[in-house]
């Protein structure tokens, strides 16, 4: 069974750049879709980024796309999340999360979660 820690959290202001890290453990990591999401306080958790196990497909959410980019580094079992031109509303704790990859914009398709890593953008 997988098992996802994220870590590279922190605060940073607007306009700056930040990266979050998932590692897992158990399982094969190539086979897994992993996808980001991330929950403000008081919000429903939001989808934000996902990506297949061999790295040819990536997804994301509207309000990111164009300045957030997923990859990973299999050999390392890790998960990245590169965040460009960050924004007051990112502020969030930002969670990994394997799935299915049938509808990866869905909290419901991901069977695994992280405990989740707090990112905070200041004006």
């Amino acid at each position: 069974q997988v098992q996802l820690v994220e870590s590279g959290g922190g605060s940073v202001q607007a306009g700056g750049s930040l990266s979050v890290s998932c590692a897992a453990s158990g399982g094969t990591f190539s086979r897994y879709f992993i996808g980001w999401f991330r929950q403000a306080p008081g919000k429903e958790r939001e989808f934000v980024a996902a990506i297949t196990g061999g790295s040819l497909s990536t997804f994301y959410g509207d309000s990111v796309k164009g300045r957030f980019t997923i990859s990973r580094n299999n050999a390392k079992n890790t998960v990245y999340l590169g965040m460009n031109s960050l924004k007051p509303e990112d502020t969030a704790v930002y969670y990994c999360a394997a799935g299915y990859g049938a509808n990866w914009r869905k909290t419901a398709d991901y069977y695994a979660w992280g405990q989740g890593t707090q990112v905070t953008v200041s004006t």
